[in-house]
């Protein structure tokens, strides 16, 4: 009878160390997967009444708060609508934008130039159709920013993935280009 009681736990042992064994290797090869797509685009927002003043024609983007809110040193709580065109280079007047940012972002710390973005890609050109969504805490003074792609339609149906953010020109508050690594590891 105790040889069948050690064998039985014996057993459960071996079944809850194998299993735990195979969700780590299970856990470790998700962390190593490739992209399944991957592209890099760049969006351009050209922010009005940004220094040079008014520029309605030209301006991608519209302060919808107060910036003056004397809340720290940078503008916290300055909340900016944006529906900026994304180029497959850095060329602002590209003749076909591969898609169009729509959405928004705001200042959320005090002391230091720190963002956060929530846009749709609108994608309507001959490399792709439909959407992908991104989210996510943008702090400016970093080199690289990571922003999650949490879904999309389309081509893009249910993505997700990493957008990386790297800031590539910056003319004062006037007009801002990012630099985006595209990383999508679900794919439908």
């Amino acid at each position: 009878m105790k040889g069948l009681i050690v064998l039985k736990f014996s057993f459960i042992f071996l079944l809850l160390a194998s299993q735990s064994v195979m969700g780590s290797q299970k856990r470790k090869s998700r962390l190593q997967m490739k992209p399944c797509k991957q592209f890099v685009l760049y969006y351009h927002d050209i922010l009005y009444g940004g220094i040079g003043g008014h520029d309605p024609v030209n301006a991608t983007s519209a302060a919808v708060t107060n910036a003056a809110t004397k809340l720290g040193n940078f503008t916290f709580g300055l909340m900016v609508i944006f529906d900026d065109p994304m180029t497959k280079n850095r060329n602002l007047h590209s003749p076909v934008p591969v898609a169009r940012a729509q959405g928004f972002y705001f200042y959320d710390m005090k002391n230091i130039p720190s963002a956060w973005f929530a846009y749709t890609l609108v994608f309507n050109s001959s490399d792709y159709k439909g959407t992908l969504n991104i989210m996510g805490a943008d702090p400016i003074t970093e080199k690289t920013r990571d922003l999650s792609v949490v879904g999309g339609t389309g081509d893009f149906f249910m993505a997700r993935g990493i957008a990386t953010f790297q800031t590539d020109a910056l003319e004062g508050t006037k007009y801002f280009r990012l630099k985006m690594d595209i990383k999508l590891y679900e794919c439908y």
